[in-house]
Parts: C-alpha cells; structure tokens; sequence
C-alpha cells in the first residue's frame, strides 16, 4: 500500500427500503441519524451493470449522526418496487449481514431502542470483545449496537454513527485478504470457531468461524475525525452452503445493499487494487453530483460479489441554508476539516 492511507473510514452503508422519507423517519428518531448530507431523486444511469442493464430512477438520502461514525445511504428505486428477500436471512448468508453501530453508554442505547421502538431487541450480551446487542428495523434488517473509542463529539443522542459492518463470506481466508488489500494495516481483534449465544441466528447449534478487524483512526482525510475506527466482522457458516443475498435482484433492492469507504486517492487506489486482482466494476471517473454534494465513485466486489463503494469527495455542503459548501478538492492536503467546519453541517439537522 501507499505511505499515506487511501481510505479515511466507513463514509456509509447503503439501506435499501421502498419508502426512504418513512425509513429515514425510523433512523432518524430511534438511531440519531438526523442531519443530512442530500436527498434526491435521479436517474443511475452508471449503475446499470447491477440494475439488469436499464437505467432505474431512485431516490437517495445520505444521513449522519453527528456523533461520530459511518453515514446511511437511504435507497429506494422510484422506477419500480423495490423487492424484498424471498427467504429469512441468516447470519452468514452472503453479503452485509448487519451494521454495527456504536454507542457511548451500551445500557443508555439499549433502555432508549427498546422505549422508542417496536421491534425485536433482543438482550445485552457479553461479545467475543465488549458487550452491546442486537435488534432489528421495521424492514428485517438486523443490527448490531456496541461501544467504540473514537466519538467526534457528544450529542443529546445515546447511539453513534456507524461503527462497522458484519459480512457474511464464503472463504474466510480470502475475504481477509481481500479486506486487507483494500484497507491496508488491519489488527485481528479475534478469530474464533465454534457455536456462538451472542449471534441471533434460528440454526441451532451452528456452526461459524468468526474475525473481526479493526482499522483504527488515523487523522488523515478531510471527514476522518468524524469517521472514526472501522470494524469489518467476517462470519462464515461452517455446518452449511449459505445464501447470496442479492442473487436475481437488483443493487438498491431491499437490505443492505453497499459498504461505502471513504477513498482518499482513487487513482492510486484503483491501480494498487487493479494489480492485486480486484477489477472497478463501475467508475464514474469524474465528478458526479448527488443534489448539493459531489464527487468520484466507484465499486468494486468482495470474493462473494457483495458491493464495495468508493467515494473520493469533492464537494460537501457545509452550512445548505446559506449555500456554503466545501470543495475538498481545493485543499493541498490531508488535513483533518477543524472540527467546528464540521460541526456547523448540525444546522441542517431535521427535529421531531
């Protein structure tokens, strides 16, 4: 890899729904998710390989919580329902499996999910590292909440951003390496086999062999302080042949649909993952708009196809109401934005 580190951190995880207002409603008052970067709706003419080669419209909203931590691309198609799983998921299946979200006080979390939501939660647990616990939202979609080291500031919410994701994969050995050539300097945490009490999984007795990795923050990149750590838990199913959660349906179907990092140096990023045998299935190659943000993006796919997303931003609104926005690109360095920059996007913050 490069000296300097290509990618800052988790920017967001893609949630596809089929009503983004009534989801983004749901993570906005149970989960803190409550400022936002655009929401719009347009075509995606790029992402046609994923979208069974016709353009589709959609409607995207990127969400943050100010807290600290990874973003939410809230996704629905407006050019056709967008389809659900035709079976139950379950945990190892292949692709994103579950967010983690991260929490300053893991009691506080659990008592607020619990009086503000309605759907399962299932009880804090004592994890392979830490404690937290899993729930689920109004859509299926299963997460996870637990502690983290890296917070931007604290805010009146009890749960953070997005800590990191759980992938299910198919060979661990290979999914790790991949991980490892795309983010570089990784710390295993733990790697583990056998059955499990914390997973949320109906198999009995199941079999898993699971990894976690850590890419600690490093104060390099525009957003990397509001980014924080980086956690990617691998989970293989050990005692049968799991499912590909997105086979015949579409990228922005219903689930999780993405894993987006926030890239640094796209050119040297694609050069060094071209030569290491992990092709861009898409490019932008320059700068595209997303309503009042902008930037480069690309995806690529893990060994069993889930989709990895590459945003190198050029513009982000700072303060929308005034019209002030960032443009990343000036910049002649990789500087972490002060704080307060950042911290003024909290004006366009959506109450209930």
């Amino acid at each position: 890899m490069s000296n300097n580190p290509l990618i800052a951190g988790i920017q967001q995880v893609g949630i596809g729904v089929q009503n983004v207002p009534e989801a983004w409603t749901w993570y906005r008052k149970v989960l803190g998710f409550d400022v936002p970067v655009f929401d719009e709706k347009a075509e995606a003419p790029l992402m046609t390989p994923y979208t069974g080669g016709i353009v589709q419209k959609r409607q995207a909203a990127l969400v943050l919580n100010m807290a600290g931590g990874g973003g939410l691309e809230i996704w629905s198609f407006t050019s056709r329902v967008s389809q659900p799983l035709s079976f139950k998921m379950e945990l190892g299946d292949l692709g994103i499996n579950a967010i983690r979200f991260k929490a300053p006080d893991i009691h506080k979390a659990y008592a607020h999910i619990k009086a503000n939501s309605q759907e399962p939660i299932g009880p804090l647990l004592k994890l392979p590292e830490g404690e937290g616990f899993w729930g689920q939202d109004p859509y299926g979609n299963i997460f996870q909440v637990t502690g983290d080291s890296t917070w931007f500031q604290k805010t009146s919410h009890p749960v953070g951003g997005v800590a990191g994701v759980v992938v299910g994969v198919s060979d661990m050995d290979k999914s790790i390496a991949f991980y490892e050539d795309l983010l570089g300097g990784l710390e295993t945490v733990y790697d583990l086999s056998g059955v499990f009490d914390d997973l949320p999984t109906t198999i009995a007795g199941q079999h898993y062999r699971r990894v976690l990795l850590r890419k600690s923050f490093t104060p390099y990149g525009a957003f990397s302080k509001l980014l924080g750590n980086t956690q990617i838990e691998l989970l293989q199913a050990l005692d049968r042949s799991p499912k590909k959660l997105f086979k015949n349906r579409f990228w922005g179907d219903c689930g999780y649909i993405h894993l987006c990092f926030d890239a640094l140096d796209m050119n040297t990023l694609k050069t060094e993952l071209q030569g290491k045998g992990y092709p861009f299935t898409v490019d932008s190659e320059s700068s595209f708009g997303m309503e009042s943000a902008a930037g480069r993006f690309a995806y690529l796919e893990d060994p069993d196809g889930t989709l990895i997303e590459l945003v190198e931003t050029h513009k982000v609104p700072i303060l929308k109401k005034i019209g002030w926005f960032m443009d990343i690109q000036k910049r002649k360095h990789q500087k972490p934005l002060p704080d307060w920059m950042i911290k003024t996007m909290s004006f366009s913050r959506v109450k209930d």
